[in-house]
């Protein structure tokens, strides 16, 4: 049906267009041409958009689609890892020299 409604809008505005105006004989010939590559063409384009549909996996349809985790994301070994330096062994509470004594 899609086709054919494209179809029919190209041999109207061919038949329209390609005449020249009323005065002169309406060119049946080309509408029907421009309807065929039309319809052909629309035709095509509407069976390959259907062949390329896919159905979603049935795991992609669970739950809410929001990462509700606001925790700190662990380093995978792409850059440098993020610690908080007084927790870090090589300097303890008791020794880190920024302090004051």
């Amino acid at each position: 049906m899609f086709s054919a409604f494209w179809a029919v809008v190209a041999f109207v505005a061919v038949v329209i267009f390609a005449s020249g105006g009323s005065a002169r004989t309406p060119r049946f010939d080309l509408a029907f041409t421009a309807a065929g590559i039309a319809f052909i063409v629309t035709l095509v384009i509407a069976a390959m958009l259907s062949m390329s549909y896919k159905e979603n996996a049935e795991h992609l349809g669970k739950g809410s689609g929001v990462n509700l985790s606001s925790s700190p994301k662990p380093s995978h070994g792409f850059g440098a890892a993020t610690q908080d330096p007084a927790a870090s062994p090589e300097a303890p509470d008791d020794q880190d020299p920024r302090r004051a004594p």
